[in-house]
């Protein structure tokens, strides 16, 4: 049965790098991938063209869609908008809870050709590969009450941190599931020394824990996952935390590859309909020189692949195809160094596709 996909390019970078990205896309097409492809628009760019972030029409292909291939939202252009429903981030996070993409992959890979675009030393790092599992529709970031009032004759500021039992658990299968598949490992970020909501977390962890007898699991307070995360990276292989917590993690996770550029993402529900989209943001400083790194896309594409539509050879084809042009040298300007060759947005595009059909 023909599968809907969804491409949402969104703003700044996100037109040039997608259109990158689905290149790919029809490439696997026209190897026997039964998808139907069409495209809509979120953030800024649907603001401007409809005063909504999310317009009813892009919500519904959404809905209708297998999986949903995103660019990126935001700038400054927007940054002025009073109303903060009508900012372009509010078009992303309505895609995410009115779709339930509550598990978020955040895969962080060293290619041991980027190695020494790390800040960490090249043997910290040389053949990293950590996946952060994190909640995205719970946590301090959706908890009510929240607001800005005045107490006392001064403003306040508050949000609340709050995750029920069955949204842990949820999220914690993802993750032991995802440990079973890779290193059978399996450590727990929270901050039960402190936090009421993480000592049920870790709680939960433990009751699910022997369901999954083959995995190791571990736990670790936020801040010491930070540090170790830095000192010694290759000790992680799976980890799972709230959606604050991972947000942040998984960023600093990002850079130690070297560059957020290359980064692919993944945005589940419980049926496996997915969100996927690169870690970076829409870089309106770059956007429209050409310059972009198409690759973290391309391998979201990868993802898309792997974890919504079932193709895993598809998904690693791609994948060999972007190693073999890290061989080559090719570099686009993020990722460049001495001894490599910088290329454009489209003529990495097209190294890759080339690659992809050579394979």
């Amino acid at each position: 049965m023909t599968q809907k996909i969804l491409v949402l390019p969104g703003d700044g970078i996100g037109p040039e790098i997608t259109a990158q990205a689905s290149r790919i896309l029809a490439a696997c097409q026209a190897r026997g991938l039964d998808v139907e492809v069409e495209e809509g628009l979120v953030g800024g760019s649907a603001y401007d063209a409809h005063g909504d972030p999310l317009p009813a029409e892009t919500l519904e292909k959404a809905k209708a869609a297998r999986a949903i291939l995103l660019g990126a939202v935001g700038g400054p252009k927007w940054d002025i908008l009073e109303d903060l429903t009508k900012r372009p981030e509010k078009g992303l996070l309505g895609l995410r809870k009115n779709l339930g993409l509550f598990g978020n992959l955040r895969p962080a890979i060293t290619y041991p050709q980027l190695a020494d675009a790390s800040s960490l030393k090249p043997e910290l790092v040389a053949g990293l590969d950590i996946m952060i599992v994190r909640e995205l529709t719970g946590g301090i970031y959706f908890g009510q009450p929240r607001g800005i009032e005045e107490r006392n004759g001064e403003r306040v500021g508050f949000n609340t941190y709050v995750y029920t039992e069955s949204e842990i658990e949820r999220i914690g299968r993802v993750a032991f599931e995802m440990a079973q598949k890779r290193g059978k490992k399996l450590c727990s970020v929270d901050k039960a020394n402190v936090l009421e909501v993480t000592i049920l977390w870790r709680e939960v962890m433990e009751r699910l824990a022997p369901e999954y007898p083959d995995v190791e699991l571990s736990h670790m307070y936020v801040d010491n996952a930070a540090m170790q995360l830095v000192r010694a990276p290759k000790q992680f292989d799976v980890m799972v935390t709230g959606n604050m917590f991972g947000d942040i993690l998984s960023d600093a996770a990002a850079m130690l590859t070297g560059s957020i550029g290359m980064l692919p993402s993944a945005s589940l529900n419980e049926s496996g309909q997915g969100m996927y989209e690169p870690c970076h943001g829409s870089a309106p400083d770059i956007a429209g020189q050409g310059i972009a790194n198409p690759l973290a896309t391309i391998l979201s594409v990868a993802m898309m692949l792997r974890y919504s539509l079932d193709e895993p050879m598809l998904a690693n084809r791609i994948e060999e195809a972007v190693g073999k042009v890290l061989d080559e040298g090719l570099r686009t300007a993020d990722i460049a160094s001495a001894g490599t060759r910088t290329v454009s947005t489209a003529a990495m595009g097209d190294a890759v596709l080339a690659a992809f059909e050579a394979l």
